[in-house]
């Protein structure tokens, strides 16, 4: 190995390691089981290792590595979606932290939530969760490739849904 693999290969490291959040946050929301998390997680690495020559560091890597793990996600679930006779999954499922056995009413809204995020379509669910995630609409559009406009709309459309659902909870 040269030095200038070993380096790409520590930077490679580094960055994914400073960023592991985003790849849990993909994983929770698209896989019920572990197992499914585990594969996902290893697919979009792999994704990330193979693609990282591409890489423009005078852009944000959470934004590359963003747009990369959602595609990657969305085919993961197509596929899985495709090739097997599941049942959907059940509400209460996918929970991101452990449950505690005395839920407040604010666990329960977040767990609600989350349910209604995971029944949304394969794109609306990687924008919300874009948008909970504290990113602009620029970002957004840069990772999904739609415009920002259309971000927007699309944004507005998805928390009116997630109103509705709420209040009729």
């Amino acid at each position: 190995m040269t030095f200038e693999m070993i380096a790409k290969d520590q930077e490679f490291t580094r960055l994914i390691k400073e960023n592991k959040g985003i790849i849990y946050k993909i994983c929770n929301s698209y896989c019920a089981s572990k197992d499914d998390r585990d594969d996902l997680a290893q697919e979009i690495i792999y994704n990330l290792w193979k693609s990282f020559n591409s890489f423009n560091a005078a852009y944000k890597f959470s934004t590359w590595m963003y747009r990369i793990a959602l595609n990657v996600a969305i085919s993961f679930y197509r596929q899985k979606k495709r090739f097997k006779n599941q049942s959907p999954i059940p509400e209460g499922l996918i929970v991101f932290a452990e449950q505690l056995e005395d839920k407040t009413e604010i666990e329960e809204n977040l767990q609600l939530l989350q349910n209604f995020i995971n029944e949304l379509k394969e794109i609306d669910k990687a924008i919300i969760l874009l948008y909970l995630d504290n990113k602009s609409h620029r970002e957004i559009s840069e990772i999904t490739g739609f415009t920002e406009t259309n971000i927007a709309t699309k944004i507005n459309r998805i928390k009116e849904k997630l109103r509705l659902k709420f209040s009729n909870k």
